[in-house]
């Protein structure tokens, strides 16, 4: 064979190899929105399937939107007692598709409490906890850890629900509502992390959590943080990987606390929802 045919051969090879972009299969592009009758403190998943990468956003506010599968992904839609129950406006676009949806979020009776707090025990933080706790929050990291339903975070029974609304020693606590859950556990008792995750906060009372207390707090990625008051042994240090069930502290009464007890809360995109949906599903 002559050299000069070697050339050709080579780029006959190389373009035979090529595989076009253009030959990934098109998918329809389809939104789906779970549950389906959701109300105030309800978590809502909203999942899209779409050959290229989505956008979406409800009231004109953008929501966090992350890969879960091949062609498919998922944004969580956070709502609280604070907020209206009714409609709200869902727009997803992918490339020069747009889907429009409207959500209805049904309205929710919630308790009204009374907490009258012992000399020494003040309903009022610092800037340090709040800001400490905040930025915690906020946290959106871009990978999941947490695999399926979360678990119970201790083994005492709720005392006192989510969505709570209070009045502490006889002034009503404005915008305010519980949240979280508190389970009754025994003084000591272990608190085990309720689902895999990055331990992203450590707060102690000594140094300033006067509201909060010994406070863990877990981020579990994709804007999904869970978060441990009231504790008295902290057993984990900030950036730590936990696993489900792991011990993370135990059981206390530090902060604003009238007993021992330990809060859970779970976060979604800054904003804390009901955590029994969670406890039921785990939204892989």
């Amino acid at each position: 064979m002559g050299n000069h045919l070697l050339p050709w051969l080579v780029s006959a090879l190389i373009t035979a190899t090529v595989v076009p972009a253009s030959s990934q299969v098109t998918i329809p592009f389809t939104v789906s929105v779970s549950p389906d009758r959701p109300v105030l403190g309800d978590t809502l998943a909203i999942v899209i399937n779409t050959s290229e990468e989505p956008t979406a956003e409800v009231a004109g506010k953008a929501l966090p939107v992350f890969s879960i599968g091949p062609q498919q992904w998922r944004a969580f839609v956070a709502t609280t007692p604070l907020q209206t129950p009714g409609r709200r406006s869902l727009v997803v676009r992918a490339g020069n598709q747009t889907r429009n949806l409207l959500l209805w979020v049904g309205d929710r009776a919630f308790p009204v409490q009374r907490i009258w707090l012992p000399p020494g025990k003040d309903a009022s933080g610092t800037d340090f906890e709040f800001d400490r706790v905040d930025a915690f929050k906020a946290l959106v990291t871009p990978q999941r850890l947490w695999q399926g339903a979360f678990r119970r975070p201790n083994s005492g029974p709720v005392t006192t629900p989510y969505g709570v609304q209070r009045y502490y020693n006889g002034v009503f606590a404005k915008d305010y509502f519980h949240r979280g859950l508190d389970y009754a556990g025994p003084k000591g008792s272990p608190v085990v992390a309720a689902q895999r995750g990055r331990v992203a906060l450590v707060g102690r009372e000594s140094q300033g959590f006067l509201i909060h207390g010994n406070t863990v707090g877990i981020d579990h990625g994709q804007g999904v943080l869970t978060i441990y008051l009231h504790l008295d042994q902290i057993r984990v240090q900030e950036g730590q990987l936990v696993e489900a069930g792991e011990v993370i502290g135990t059981v206390g009464n530090t902060g604003a606390a009238t007993g021992p007890h330990l809060h859970w809360g779970l976060y979604v995109n800054g904003e804390c929802v009901d955590p029994r949906s969670w406890l039921a599903q785990g939204w892989q």
